[in-house]
């Protein structure tokens, strides 16, 4: 078996693909980017409501070559990360939630609207489309 040069470019990074986040999303997510060759790292339990608990993955966060946000309700999770971390961040609304979260819209318009650089949105549950990204980054040639 040969080493492809992308397959090389992949273990470069500690975690070539960080997935924050915890629902079906977050498996339909996982899968997808294992199937397409992406080493993977999920991260559960770490949203905004508790940022002691993202901080304390702030080097799995820092070592990503690509991060999927995955959150519900207000959807600020990807600001958080896309604000910490030097890595494209691919944001996923979910649908889940409960008061005015409407289905996800809350959390879609709040996650296109984030100030943080490098953060980009996929549509509401679009777990499979966030990690078809992210592979497209992850087996990108040249150095990051």
């Amino acid at each position: 078996m040969t080493t492809s040069q992308s397959d090389l470019h992949l273990r470069q990074w500690k975690n070539n693909t960080v997935i924050i986040g915890i629902n079906t999303v977050d498996k339909e997510a996982a899968l997808t980017a294992e199937a397409f060759g992406n080493e993977v790292l999920r991260l559960y339990d770490v949203g905004v409501a508790g940022l002691h608990r993202l901080m304390a993955h702030i080097d799995d966060i820092m070592s990503a070559r690509v991060i999927i946000a995955i959150a519900g309700m207000e959807g600020a999770l990807a600001s958080v990360i896309g604000g910490l971390a030097d890595c494209p961040v691919i944001a996923v609304p979910t649908s889940v939630g409960y008061g005015a979260s409407f289905g996800g819209l809350s959390a879609l318009l709040s996650m296109l609207n984030s100030c943080a650089s490098g953060v980009s949105v996929v549509n509401i549950d679009n777990g499979f489309g966030a990690a078809y990204q992210a592979s497209m980054i992850n087996h990108m040639g040249g150095d990051r």
